[in-house]
């Protein structure tokens, strides 16, 4: 007999797991859920209250037969599933299947799997947040119905076999809707004029556009405003009116969040949300290292939150300060977004120590460049800002005004480590010398180059870009960005060219037949409306209550 049981979601992690605790503790995992709503049937009982109706999941029964027999075998049974909404449901049903008393103390989570973390959450068992599972089981009730009420729709009007989701559905239509504006898109003309001068004592060149006249500025439409101020400066002379000289700082990105975890493994490495989250997975349930053993990496990849523990917060400021130098230190502190849950900290490495290339041999190709840059973003995060020298220079030439601006890169700080990206934009140009000019001074023409060009629609998505967006208007939760972009892709409705998302025929098919059946529920509003009463159930401000479901089968029953 066992003196622990403890049951976790996956066998990586049970393996990594037994190591820390030694003894007669036996560590198997659940593999996921165990129970669910059946597929054959809604299995809500919309007159009864919204009770759903669980059933173990098919190609389980050995499974579970086996958690049962082991659990009956040990003396005390702890359930150790992922610490967010869906580990505490799956902790629940594994309680309700191993008949695990509601109030019972057997609820342990890790936010890192470190021995130390694992050992002392051991000695710290709750019991089930009912809230946090109420929460879940809130979206997954809310989910069925809408899911249950919208495909028959599609079935009828397009073909058997499609399906509809609540969040998948806005995720469609936010494609959907930025691919018509595209379409409708009409590009206006503006102008600039570019002029390359010559400082007379250096003879050195730099280059200043167009601002405008009399101190104001100027939109240019057309080639005929062009060619008048052309005429007006043919041969007029060109004088430094006013510089002026500063410094700006530039700060370093917060730690990642899921969210931005996805975006930037898309943008600087090409990763796919689904990929992501997989090698994420993986280093944080545990992978086999040379100073530490089977050990996970990185804090648990769920998260909205920015904090960082102070502990992690000591460990940055040494490893900074030994490796850069105390001026390369700034102790931080980032505010977390007012409606993330911050139930944990922001993604960051476990062991500081644990340097990207000192690992790297028993990483994968894709393993280290994840790790690499969480790790990076993370001691980059308590660095100092970057400093730049800059200059703003205003050429006058006949009441015309033009400009040029310079800068210099002074202390680099952060950038020496890590230095976000940004979807659909060039990286920028860091530095841009300007000659010592004086005021009053005369600078000679050397070339004029007027330049058309027209404004352009909005660009398509991409996977990081709609990831953002569904977190900026409040669309899912880290754990939903993911799968709702996968299942779109999968489902044909959206699909890839190079990065950018293009919804297919079928997606605009299907997004028209729901906005137009179902315009209460396919929409920004409603949705983020639903992720903050989640939020409130989970948060014990709100009780499990159908209000919201109701209002939604009402919607639904009347179309």
């Amino acid at each position: 007999m066992a003196d622990k049981l403890i049951i976790v979601e996956s066998p990586a992690k049970a393996n990594t797991i037994k190591k820390f605790l030694g003894g007669n503790t036996k560590v198997i995992a659940s593999m996921g859920h165990i129970r669910d709503l059946p597929k054959s049937k809604m299995g809500v009982d919309i007159e009864g209250d919204f009770e759903p109706e669980y059933i173990n999941i098919r190609g389980k029964g050995d499974l579970i037969k086996t958690l049962k027999k082991e659990a009956a075998n040990a003396k005390k049974v702890y359930l150790a599933t992922d610490p967010d909404r869906e580990g505490e449901a799956i902790a629940w049903h594994l309680a309700h299947i191993l008949d695990i008393p509601e109030d019972s103390v057997c609820r342990v989570t890790f936010n890192e799997i470190t021995k130390e973390t694992v050992q002392e959450a051991m000695k710290h068992p709750r019991k089930i947040n009912l809230d946090v599972k109420d929460a879940q089981q809130a979206r997954r009730v809310l989910d069925r119905i809408v899911g249950y009420k919208m495909s028959p729709v599609l079935w009828k009007k397009v073909k058997r076999g499609l399906s509809a989701g609540r969040v998948q559905s806005v995720a469609v239509k936010l494609v959907v809707d930025r691919e018509e504006e595209i379409e409708k898109f009409i590009p206006e003309e503006y102008w600039n004029i570019y002029v390359t001068f010559l400082q007379k004592s250096s003879k050195k060149t730099f280059e200043a556009h167009f601002y405008g006249k009399e101190g104001k500025k100027l939109e240019l439409h057309s080639k005929e405003e062009v060619d008048a101020i052309l005429k007006d400066i043919e041969k007029a002379n060109y004088r430094i009116e006013d510089i002026k000289k500063s410094q700006k700082k530039r700060t370093p990105a917060p730690p990642f969040t899921t969210s931005t975890m996805q975006q930037e493994a898309s943008r600087k490495l090409g990763f796919t949300l689904k990929k992501t989250m997989s090698i994420a997975q993986n280093l944080y349930e545990g992978i086999k290292v040379p100073q530490k053993g089977e050990v996970g990496l990185i804090t648990y990849m769920r998260t909205d939150s920015t904090r960082i523990s102070e502990e992690a917060r000591a460990a940055a400021k040494k490893h900074i300060i030994q490796e850069y130098g105390e001026n390369y230190y700034e102790n931080r502190y980032y505010k977390t977004n007012k409606d993330a849950q911050d139930a944990h900290e922001g993604i960051r490495p476990t062991y500081v120590e644990l340097e990207p290339e000192s690992i790297k041999e028993t990483l994968t190709a894709d393993q280290y460049k994840l790790y690499k840059l969480i790790y990076h973003r993370f001691i980059a995060s308590q660095m100092a800002a970057a400093i730049y020298n800059t200059v703003a220079v205003d050429i006058c030439a006949n009441g015309y005004t033009f400009k040029a601006n310079g800068q210099t890169l002074q202390f680099k700080g952060f950038m020496t480590l890590y230095v976000e990206s940004e979807d659909n934009k060039k990286e920028k140009q860091e530095e841009n010398t300007l000659p010592e000019l004086q005021p009053k001074e005369e600078v000679k023409k050397q070339k004029i180059e007027p330049k058309q060009s027209f404004t352009e629609p909005p660009p398509r998505y991409t996977e990081a870009s709609l990831v953002k967006a569904l977190e900026e208007k409040g669309i899912g939760r880290p754990s939903t960005y993911s799968p709702t972009i996968t299942t779109i892709l999968e489902r044909r409705y959206i699909e890839k060219e190079q990065k950018q998302l293009v919804p297919t025929e079928l997606g605009k098919v299907v997004n028209h037949l729901l906005v137009e059946n179902f315009q209460d529920i396919i929409n920004v509003e409603f949705t983020a409306h639903i992720e903050e009463n989640f939020d409130e159930i989970a948060e014990r401000k709100r009780r499990m209550e159908t209000s919201d479901s109701c209002i939604l089968w009402t919607i639904s029953a009347n179309r």
